[in-house]
């Protein structure tokens, strides 16, 4: 999809513009690390590279040898999470930056054999386990 997205943190420090691709169906994450930067789940988006402009306070944190996740460093709003070790350097957005996101049907889980009990998803969308997950993925050092 190719529509024009605007989206802003909570103290609205951060402004995050989506002119151009992007898959407006987020997925969830309920790996260990997620829980950990979320609180429960970890849910986003991803938007082409050179489709996404930001402008505002952002912080950035190497959360893994592959990853990093970025939050406004004004308010700790999440923004997104990033490889930065490879070709894809697409951003993971998270939805809830956008108003646009509240009517847009889940993608996919990942790690949804490591749900914490309050956050597990009902619906009709494809899941993967940790083993599966990490099988496809083998750059993952595991979930910790």
């Amino acid at each position: 999809m190719s529509d024009v997205l605007e989206g802003r943190c909570l103290c609205g420090a951060v402004k995050i513009r989506v002119e151009g691709a992007h898959d407006p169906r987020p997925g969830a994450c309920h790996c260990r690390m997620c829980q950990r930067w979320s609180g429960g789940l970890f849910l986003c988006f991803e938007a082409d590279a050179e489709a996404v402009t930001v402008e505002g306070p952002v912080a950035r944190y190497q959360s893994s040898a592959f990853a990093e996740r970025a939050f406004c460093s004004t308010c700790g709003s999440h923004l997104w999470m990033r490889d930065t070790d490879g070709e894809d350097t697409a951003y993971d957005l998270t939805p809830g930056l956008f108003d646009e996101a509240q009517d847009w049907p889940l993608r996919s889980e990942i790690y949804a054999d490591r749900a914490m009990a309050a956050v597990r998803l009902e619906g009709d969308h494809t899941r993967t386990t940790r083993d599966e997950y990490e099988a496809q993925n083998p750059f993952i050092d595991g979930d910790v």
